[in-house]
């Protein structure tokens, strides 16, 4: 019986092995035979890849923030024996090129080269400018003959708005590669499916070649109008505070599009090629998610949610400051050194006490604290659609780096790193009744006239809806009763400042170079947008509500106006509120 399973076996595996020798000799023999060769002889035909069109980029509102223009590929067939000195200085003429080197390339090639190419990606104007030089010779009997020029019209990639959101886009290079930001984060979809097929080997019958269906095209959560607003507010606000950076992010808080993302610097994507001059060394393409940094107080809003989540402390629940607290035998002071008595939880806030906030942490203990920070994303990724992302860094009880005074200073922002994308996120619990939302920046993507559009997803629910009705009403009481540059009259905001100092290489803290940040969001009873500034080393001041808060107000008055959002009054009468 095992005898006839083996010749069974054996019978089927020398069928295959004669399929597997037979494929490679009929492809050489189709490309042999003389209907493939063709009526000019043997390799007439070759088999050639070709690269699709890559799709288009757009805003929310069909605004074209990356596109596709014609450039051309200039090459020589010297199977014609060309006038090498005619096309050098005709090149010289229209492209600008060494004649030298042009002659050089045309006269210095191996053996049986049939074509070469001069040079690539010529804008349309200079190649046209060769054109008109190539068709005056042909017009002219006495002139010399420049027939071995070929023009190859091909796609590269186009930025209409040069730097508008370039930190959100990223580029492309010349090898239809796309790097940083969108463009390498659906750089396979971008960029469609190669083809290979065999088409004719003479260039000049390139008009012969198929038309391969192009890469998807992308529309992304972005608004031109807010994104241009939002960077002209942060140049400004760089210009004034003396800044080295900064960064906006605008997100709709229900469903985790982000409307906007600015951070500095900025590049004209046309130029790609500077990249390494205006981002040198370490410098982050895209601070908003690439670069982790402690945020100070900013962050007490999720330590105070968790704090109410838990049953640690309710809003009226009393606190004596007595201007320090001893964590893990380290004494933790206020901002301002100072002792500010009883004070009630929002007042907590509005002042932002750090040796409050660090008794509540304490109250909550370890493990539960911890766990809050988890469930609110911290120390990873939050997955947004962008190329390189950061994940931050939260220390837990048990890392070789954690000490029990972290459990203090965590609590105010401060021996935590987060960047500006994960608070973001974080803040949509207490925006969004306790649903955190994922962050992205794709909207919807078009392939053969059909539309897929991107669903909202929650990532998770940190808190309870009443939790973040409670911290949001706790916020905006504390920005009203401190009446914050960040006001907007009409409006109820809730929002929070963050002034964190700069930890050096050798451990301490410097006291000349402060983070300033403001998050915020609105209307407080239906929020729509949701907004993050932050400034690296102003040196205007260093309190972040002096710094940041104006230009947070700033970003608010342009939404409200380009979202079409009526001030609470006229928008709850509208809805019989």
């Amino acid at each position: 019986m095992r005898m006839i399973y083996f010749g069974r076996y054996l019978a089927i595996a020398i069928v295959m092995a004669l399929a597997g020798i037979a494929i490679p000799i009929q492809i050489i023999r189709v490309q042999s035979s003389p209907e493939v060769a063709g009526i000019t002889g043997q390799g007439a035909y070759i088999w050639k890849t070709f690269y699709p069109a890559r799709g288009e980029i757009y805003d929310r509102h069909g605004h074209l923030l990356a596109g596709n223009k014609t450039v051309y590929e200039v090459g020589v067939d010297l199977t014609v024996e060309p006038d090498a000195q005619t096309i050098a200085l005709a090149a010289q003429m229209a492209l600008g090129m060494d004649p030298t080197e042009m002659l050089k390339k045309m006269t210095d090639v191996p053996d049986g080269t049939q074509y070469i190419v001069l040079d690539d990606f010529v804008a349309p104007d200079k190649a046209e400018q060769l054109m008109k030089l190539q068709e005056n010779a042909q017009a002219d009997p006495s002139g010399r003959n420049l027939d071995a020029l070929h023009f190859k019209a091909h796609l590269m990639r186009s930025y209409p708005e040069n730097d508008l959101a370039s930190t959100v886009l990223g580029f492309v290079t010349e090898d239809n590669h796309g790097y940083l930001g969108v463009e390498e984060k659906y750089d396979n979809v971008l960029a469609g499916i190669p083809v290979t097929l065999l088409v004719p080997a003479d260039p000049r019958r390139a008009t012969e070649y198929p038309r391969i269906p192009p890469g998807q095209t992308l529309i992304l959560t972005i608004d031109r109008e807010i994104q241009a607003a939002v960077e002209h507010i942060l140049d400004t606000a760089l210009a004034s505070t003396g800044a080295e950076s900064g960064t906006i992010i605008v997100m709709d808080p229900r469903t985790g599009e982000i409307l906007a993302m600015s951070s500095t610097p900025r590049m004209n994507l046309n130029e790609y090629q500077r990249v390494s001059e205006i981002f040198p060394g370490e410098t982050p393409f895209n601070r908003a998610i690439s670069q982790a940094y402690e945020p100070g107080s900013v962050f007490k809003i999720l330590t105070m949610s968790a704090a109410l989540d838990t049953g640690t402390v309710t809003p009226g629940t009393i606190f004596l400051d007595t201007g320090s607290i001893t964590v893990g035998g380290n004494t933790i002071y206020n901002w301002d050194r100072g002792a500010w008595g009883y004070q009630d939880m929002t007042g907590c806030l509005a002042h932002s006490l750090n040796v409050c906030l660090a008794w509540v942490s304490t109250q909550m203990g370890n493990d539960s604290f911890y766990a809050y920070m988890q469930r609110f994303g911290l120390g990873h990724p939050t997955g947004v659609d962008l190329a390189g992302e950061d994940p931050g860094r939260l220390k837990l009880p048990g890392d070789g780096d954690w000490y029990p005074v972290d459990l203090g200073t965590n609590a105010f922002g401060q021996g935590v790193a987060v960047t500006p994308l994960q608070m973001v996120m974080a803040a949509t619990a207490i925006a969004n009744d306790g649903k955190m939302v994922y962050p992205h920046v794709l909207y919807a993507q078009l392939r053969d006239g059909h539309q897929s559009d991107m669903s909202p997803q929650i990532v998770g629910t940190p808190i309870s809806t009443q939790t973040a009705h409670t911290i949001r009403e706790m916020l905006a009481n504390a920005l009203e009763s401190e009446s914050s540059d960040a006001l907007i009259p009409g409006y109820r905001i809730a929002g929070k400042t963050g002034t964190a100092q700069i930890p050096t290489p050798y451990g301490y803290y410097d006291s000349d170079n402060i983070n300033a940040s403001f998050i915020g969001w609105g209307p407080l009873d239906d929020p729509r947008f949701l907004a993050y500034v932050w400034l690296e080393k102003p040196q205007s001041n260093k309190a972040a509500s002096v710094v940041v808060a104006p230009i947070f107000k700033q970003v608010i008055e342009k939404l409200i106006v380009l979202m079409n959002v009526p001030p609470d009054n006229v928008r709850l009468q509208n809805t019989g509120q």
